[in-house]
C-alpha cells in the first residue's frame, strides 16, 4: 500500500522574545540526505505484492516527480527462488503464489548503478482477527474501532502487528421523490425509478497502524484500539463496514513504524529524526549511499469485514435548512416550466377541489442523486451480511 513519502525538512524560526526581533534560520541539510532511495512495500505470500520506490528532494527542490522508474525490483528466496516484478511510475509489482517458511526472502533494488537490498527473512505467520468492535464512550462522542487478535502462536514472548483497512459506507441523497411532472400529460405522476435511494462510498486508508502485545496478559492484545470516527461524520450516518487487515511484524518492523510517524508528526521540529537516524533494514551492497524503508515478510494476512450500524450509536446528523424550491398557487404551466429548468418535482400538494392552492416543491438533481456526490449505487456484494465475517 503506497504511503506518503516523508519529506524532510529542518526548519527552525528562533525568536528572541525580549528584543521583539525574529531571526528565521534554515539549517543546512547535506547532500547526502537528499535524493535519498525511499522504499515501501511487503514481501507477502498468496497475493499481488507492490513496492514503490521513490526519492526525498531537498527544501528548495521544485522536481515533484520522485518516482524511482527504470529499477530492476525482484524478490530473492535463500533457495533460488526469484519474483521479478514490472513496474511503471515508481509502483512495482508481482504476484507470489506461496512463500516457503523456511526460507529467507529479500527485496532487491538495482537503480542508477547501485544495488540495494533488504535484510533477509523468513515469512511471518499472522493469527487470525478474533473481534472488531464499534465502541462509543459517551453519549455523542467519537465512535473507537478496537480490535482483538486471536491468541498469539506463541504466548511467551511480545507480538507486534500492524493493520490497514478499507472503509465503505451507505449514503442516502438529501431528497428523495417518487412522483415527476409529466409535460406530455401535464399532471403529475408516480415514479419510483428516477433516482436510487441509497448509495456507497469507498476509501482506502493508507496509515499503518501499530501495536505491542507488551502490556497486555499472556501476551495476548485485547480491545486495542486502531482509529475511530466522529459521530457527526457521514460514514455512521446509516451503515458502515471496515475490512481491517492485520499482518504479524518484527521488533524492528514496529520500531521503524513508530519512528516513521514520529517523524510525521514532528516534521520541521528541533528534535525531528533525519534520515539517516531512521532505522531501516536496506542497505546499499555498492556504496555508502543509505535508503529509508523497512520490508517486511509475511506467510499471510488476515481480514476481517466487520459493520457498525447507525442504530446502536447516539449520532448526530447535522439539520440543513430546506433546499426545495416552493411554488405556492401554481399552475400545470408553472411545473412545465420548472421541468425544463433542470428541476425535479419532489412534493405535490393539491387543494384545488377544496378551494384552496396547488403548492408544489421542486429539487436540483445534485439534491436527488448521490452519483454527483461521489458514490455509486450498485450494492456490494457483502452489504447483505448480517454478521462480522474473519477471513
Amino acid at each position: 500500500m503506497k504511503l506518503k513519502t516523508l519529506y524532510f525538512v529542518l526548519s527552525l524560526t528562533i525568536g528572541a522574545t525580549l528584543s521583539g526581533c525574529i531571526e528565521e534560520y534554515e539549517a543546512d541539510i547535506p547532500a547526502a540526505e537528499s535524493e535519498v532511495l525511499v522504499v515501501e512495500g511487503t514481501i507477502c505470500s498468496g497475493q499481488m505484492n507492490t513496492f514503490f520506490l521513490t526519492r526525498t528532494q531537498p527544501v528548495n527542490s521544485y522536481d515533484w516527480d520522485l518516482a524511482v522508474e527504470g529499477a530492476t525490483v525482484s524478490v530473492r528466496g535463500s533457495d533460488g527462488s526469484e519474483y521479478t516484478t514490472m513496474g511503471s511510475a515508481g509502483c512495482y509489482t508481482c504476484w507470489i503464489d506461496r512463500l516457503d517458511p523456511d526460507v529467507e526472502y529479500s527485496l532487491v533494488i538495482k537503480t542508477d548503478g547501485e544495488t540495494y537490498v533488504s535484510e533477509p527473512q523468513k515469512p511471518l505467520r499472522t493469527e487470525k482477527i478474533a473481534e472488531v468492535c464499534g465502541v462509543q464512550n459517551t453519549k455523542y462522542s467519537n465512535i473507537d474501532v478496537l480490535v482483538t487478535p486471536a491468541a498469539p502462536f506463541e504466548p511467551d514472548k511480545t507480538n507486534y502487528y500492524s493493520w490497514t483497512y478499507d472503509e465503505t459506507w451507505e449514503v442516502h441523497p438529501l431528497y428523495t421523490t417518487t412522483i415527476r411532472f409529466d409535460t406530455q400529460l401535464m399532471k403529475c405522476i408516480y415514479d419510483m425509478n428516477q433516482f436510487a435511494q441509497r448509495g456507497w462510498k469507498d476509501a482506502a486508508n493508507s496509515t499503518i497502524m501499530v501495536g505491542s502485545s507488551t502490556n497486555y496478559e499472556g501476551q495476548h492484545i485485547h480491545s486495542l484500539k486502531i482509529y475511530d470516527i466522529d459521530c457527526e461524520d457521514e460514514r455512521i450516518y446509516y451503515r458502515y463496514s471496515g475490512l481491517l487487515h492485520q499482518r504479524a511484524i518484527t521488533k524492528a518492523e514496529y520500531e521503524y513504524e513508530l519512528a516513521r510517524r514520529q517523524a510525521g508528526s514532528e516534521m520541521g521540529g528541533l528534535f525531528t529524526p533525519q534520515p539517516s537516524q531512521l532505522p531501516t533494514n536496506i542497505r546499499c551492497l555498492t556504496s555508502n549511499k543509505r535508503a529509508i524503508g523497512f520490508v517486511g515478510c509475511s506467510l499471510n494476512t488476515s481480514d476481517y469485514r466487520f459493520f457498525l450500524n447507525a442504530s446502536d450509536y447516539y449520532i448526530d446528523i447535522p439539520k440543513h435548512a430546506d433546499m426545495r424550491y416552493w411554488l405556492y398557487g401554481c399552475t400545470e404551466n408553472d411545473c412545465k416550466k420548472m421541468v425544463e429548468l433542470g428541476m425535479y418535482l419532489c412534493a405535490w400538494d393539491d387543494r384545488r377541489k377544496m378551494g384552496g392552492s396547488l403548492f408544489t416543491a421542486w429539487a436540483t438533481e445534485s439534491l436527488l442523486d448521490v452519483r454527483l456526490e461521489g458514490a455509486y449505487i450498485e450494492e456490494p456484494y457483502f452489504w447483505k451480511l448480517t454478521e462480522n465475517v474473519s477471513y
